[in-house]
């Protein structure tokens, strides 16, 4: 999963940044709403979190843009605690939710979850597809009640695929959402990594639907 931090404030930037990428998330950054809005228009973000004070460009101008441009990626803003009216404003322009300023990481983390679970169709932080279950909260995988290692970049590819069950999800399509807007992308590394996690996983999870990309079925999926 890729998100996009709009924050000017370099502090909260960076410590949002971390904690995401802690959690198994690829996060790009943005300190002004000018560039952030150009990168939540042009990148294939799966959620973004955008302040409401933004230098260049307010965040509930940069919202309204993004949605008349047709961009639909759910968005989370962080509003001031006495500016019950960004709230207002955010929502009218089209955020999905919003955070209190100050706040907890980990509130912050658990809205990032329960925003992306729901984009994708699923009720809680666990999805199981046949034995093997995606635990989202702890960033742990098990198959058969048994835990699986898994790299940071495994984890957020099967995290991916098995938040999109049902469809294929070509490699290109991979590739936008597991790295971040400076890595040199290649997608035929997409093909090295799913063979890794067949050989961990040992079920038969991942199919490969050729000339098209992966599908995990979705008729197997709880959650």
């Amino acid at each position: 999963m890729r998100l996009l931090v709009v924050e000017d404030d370099r502090d909260i930037n960076r410590q949002v940044v971390k904690a995401l990428e802690e959690a198994g998330y690829v996060a790009d950054k943005a300190f002004d709403g000018e560039e952030g809005g150009f990168l939540g228009e042009s990148e294939p973000y799966d959620a973004i979190i955008l302040d409401m004070g933004l230098p260049k460009t307010d965040g509930v101008t940069v919202l309204q843009n993004w949605r008349r441009a047709g961009v639909k990626t759910p968005v989370i803003i962080l509003t001031a605690r006495d500016r019950w009216s960004d709230k207002v404003d955010g929502f009218d322009a089209g955020a999905d939710d919003y955070v209190t300023k100050p706040f907890h990481m980990e509130e912050l983390m658990a809205r990032v979850r329960a925003i992306l679970r729901r984009v994708a169709g699923h009720a809680t932080s666990q999805i199981a597809c046949g034995s093997v279950v995606l635990d989202t909260r702890s960033g742990r995988v098990f198959v058969d009640g048994n835990p699986i290692k898994l790299t940071s970049h495994e984890y957020r590819l099967l995290s991916y695929l098995m938040h999109h069950t049902g469809r294929v999800v070509s490699r290109a399509e991979l590739t936008e959402h597991l790295y971040d807007q400076d890595f040199d992308r290649d997608s035929n590394t997409i093909e090295v990594f799913v063979g890794r996690l067949r050989k961990k996983l040992a079920v038969d999870l991942i199919q490969t639907v050729r000339g098209l990309g992966y599908l995990v079925d979705g008729a197997q999926t709880k959650g």
